[in-house]
């Protein structure tokens, strides 16, 4: 059985529905997961008018579910890509020591 693993999702609305346009592989921690989401900015206010949305999602037994979203800019996206890069980075670079 594999662990539990969390990513987040970038989607964009399209005339289609909502594109996932990037993922980014967060670890197999839900507290570590959780507290890097919650750094990022945003409004968990996602309707009909969002158009940049980005989800912490969790794989369990190879099946994704949903944990959290929010609505984003395109200011907040690149701040956001920013945040998650950093905490990727120092948290692979620790996991070595």
């Amino acid at each position: 059985m594999k662990a539990t693993a969390y990513y987040i999702l970038i989607n964009i609305k399209t005339a289609n529905g909502f594109e996932s346009i990037g993922k980014f592989f967060i670890g197999n921690n839900s507290e570590a997961a959780d507290a890097l989401f919650y750094q990022l900015q945003g409004s968990s206010d996602v309707d009909e008018n969002t158009m940049l949305s980005m989800e912490l999602m969790e794989t369990v037994r190879e099946l994704p579910q949903n944990i959290r979203i929010i609505s984003c800019s395109l200011e907040q996206l690149a701040f956001n890509c920013r945040i998650i890069t950093k905490d990727t980075f120092k948290n692979i670079n620790l996991e070595d020591l």
